[in-house]
Formats: C-alpha cells, structure tokens, sequence
C-alpha cells in the first residue's frame, strides 16, 4: 500500500513542477519575444531614417547635377559669344596694326631675353658666394646663348642695312 500512495504523493508535485517550468517558460519566451519585438522596431526605425537619407542624398545629387550641367550650357555659351566677340574684333584689325602688336611683342620679348642675359653676365660682388645666386638650369642657359646669338646676328644685319632703324629703335627707349 505504501507503493501506491507514494505514488501518488509523487505524482502530485510534478504536476505543479512542471505547470511552474512551463509557466516560467512561457514568461522567459515572452519576454525574449518583447525584446526581440524592440529591437525590431528600433532597427526598422533605423532603416527608414537611412532610406529617407538616401533618398534625400539622391535628391540632392539630382539637383547638383542638374545646376553643373546648367553650368556647363552656360559656360559653353558664354565661351562661344567671346569667340564670336573675338573673331569679329579680328576681322577689324588692319595690316598694319598687326604688324605694329607683333614688332612690339618682339621688342619685349628680346628685352626681357636682354634681362635675363645681363644676370648671369654680371660679376659677382666681393664676398657674395656663388651658391646665392638663383639657379639656372641647363635649358635656360641654352636659351639664353641662343638668344645671344640671334641678337649678335640681328645686330649685325641692322648695321649693314638698317642704320636708321635703330636710331629710331633707339629714340623710341628714350623716350619711355
């Protein structure tokens, strides 16, 4: 007899034990599901702040590259009307004035040749080191002797045909 009633005494407190697991189960399984619940909703909170930034950052992308492309029209437009302004004004231009900016254009471009020669041709004050010089490369000096010996043979020829060029070359430096 002791069999069945311990039996039964047994089987009486594992219902309860496992109503008590099944109830703390359930109550975990919940709260779980609760926080999964949240963390769902904050990253869909997430993802919808990020798709309305991209779709501003496309907005914007749109708008910039709407205003470059206006931009370039109007960049484009503005160089052919300096074209065209430029292609009328030399249609003005005689023979002469042309001939008179290109022997002015020369005349400053052998000055400033005649100023980089004098440089390296003057002596060196007393004391002063070569290192303080300003350098210069090879191809600057070779322009410079080149430009020397156009000048010599300019000068030469100005001498056997031209002497009243450059009187007249040489009035026209006084005078500034």
């Amino acid at each position: 007899m002791m069999f069945p009633q311990s039996r039964h005494s047994g089987s009486s407190h594992l219902p309860q034990q496992l109503k008590f697991t099944t109830s703390d189960s359930c109550d975990r399984i919940k709260d779980e599901f609760q926080l999964l619940q949240a963390q769902y909703h904050s990253l869909k909170l997430e993802c919808d702040k990020l798709a309305s930034e991209k779709s501003e950052m496309q907005r914007h992308y749109v708008m910039y590259y709407e205003m470059s492309y206006g931009l370039n029209i109007e960049m484009h437009k503005q160089h052919q009307q300096q074209v065209l302004g430029a292609i009328e004004r030399a249609k003005q231009v005689t023979a002469p004035e042309l001939n008179s900016i290109i022997r002015q254009q020369l005349q400053a471009h052998q000055l400033s040749q005649l100023q980089a020669l004098a440089l390296p041709l003057t002596p060196l004050p007393v004391g002063l080191p070569p290192s303080s010089l300003p350098a210069v490369s090879a191809g600057t000096g070779l322009l410079s002797l080149s430009a020397l010996g156009s000048q010599a043979h300019l000068s030469k020829e100005d001498k056997n045909g031209h002497d009243g060029d450059t009187h007249q070359e040489d009035d026209g430096e006084k005078s500034d």
